[in-house]
């Protein structure tokens, strides 16, 4: 737990409001329990969707066949392909933060709990590596989706820091430089070691990176 202004606050709380965060775009929010589990297996379809074909590619009927639902229903949802594929680059911002956030708040602050972050992330791109190709799609079907999925990202990453500087487990100059640093280098490993190849555990991987963090490279 680290300080902040007075009050306790969670150096692993991803949850709550960011400056930088997204505003909700084109979805209608369900109202019942029904049409959230509707709207999610229209995401889930989607993911598959857009991560085979491809943003160009894919089509709603593809998505609406992938998910067992009307084609009216995506429309109860959503407004387009556009709109679908926005929400998705949210879903999956999403996915991943409630994916990493317990083992986060279960680490000590600082190191250990962004080797737990690092972790948890590779693991979640095995198991969904479409992400990739969604996000990496972004940058030119939806821009500011795409800025924003790395700007949210790195303002938790940066709270985190700030907040484990405060309770004395990092050094008091951390900055956003440092935040985009390491997401950065998770970005790129998640792609090595979750997408490209798995054949290093990812408990290996984050032990690498938490000794370099806490260690350097520098030879002694």
């Amino acid at each position: 737990m680290a300080e902040d202004g007075g009050s306790r606050v969670d150096a692993g709380e991803l949850q709550a409001p960011l400056s930088a965060r997204e505003p909700e775009g084109d979805d209608k929010a369900p109202r019942t329990a029904r049409g959230r589990r509707t709207q999610a297996a229209i995401l889930d379809a989607a993911e598959a969707e857009f991560g085979e074909k491809g943003f160009h590619d894919a089509s709603i009927s593809g998505i609406t066949r992938r998910a067992g639902v009307a084609l009216g229903s995506f429309y109860t949802y959503f407004d387009s392909k556009d709109a679908v594929f926005r929400a998705l680059v949210r879903h999956m911002s999403d996915r991943v933060r409630d994916h990493v956030a317990p083992a986060i708040r279960a680490a000590a602050p600082g190191i250990a709990a962004e080797r737990a972050g690092l972790c948890g992330f590779i693991d979640f791109v095995r198991e969904h590596k479409d992400i990739y190709r969604i996000i990496d799609e972004a940058e030119f079907v939806d821009p500011e989706s795409f800025r924003l999925h790395y700007a949210v990202t790195a303002e938790r990453i940066a709270r985190r820091l700030e907040a484990a500087a405060v309770e004395g487990a990092l050094v008091p100059h951390v900055s956003e430089i440092h935040a985009w640093a390491l997401m950065g280098m998770n970005v790129f490993l998640g792609l090595r070691y979750g997408v490209w190849n798995e054949d290093v555990a990812p408990d290996a991987v984050a032990d690498t990176i938490a000794d370099m963090l806490a260690n350097g490279i520098a030879r002694r």
